[in-house]
């Protein structure tokens, strides 16, 4: 089974046993959690149900296996001839999960 799901205004399209990275989630790590998908088809796509705006009875069930920061990301703004300039840095925090299951 193949499920796009939504997670922090990003789209990801998942199977059973995948692990992605999505914006800092608030949860404990190891604890599961539970979404509703917007699309839900077979491996060879012969059967597909898709959303209005999620479809109805699906759940995507969702472990939190870590939560860890980016690499350091450097925000530089300045505006020509008038002397301005900031330098900024920043670690964004992603959550680490794993598709248990898609029914």
């Amino acid at each position: 089974m193949l499920a796009v799901i939504e997670l922090g205004w990003n789209q990801f399209t998942v199977k059973v046993g995948d692990v992605i990275d999505v914006k800092r989630q608030d949860n404990e790590t190891w604890t599961t959690m539970t979404v509703e998908a917007m699309l839900v088809a077979t491996e060879d796509w012969k059967d597909v149900k898709v959303w209005t705006p999620t479809v109805s009875g699906s759940k995507v069930e969702l472990k939190v296996v870590d939560e860890h920061k980016w690499e350091k990301v450097t925000v530089f703004k300045m505006k020509s001839k008038k002397r301005y300039a900031r330098t900024l840095w920043f670690r964004p925090i992603e959550t680490k999960l794993e598709v248990m299951s898609i029914a």
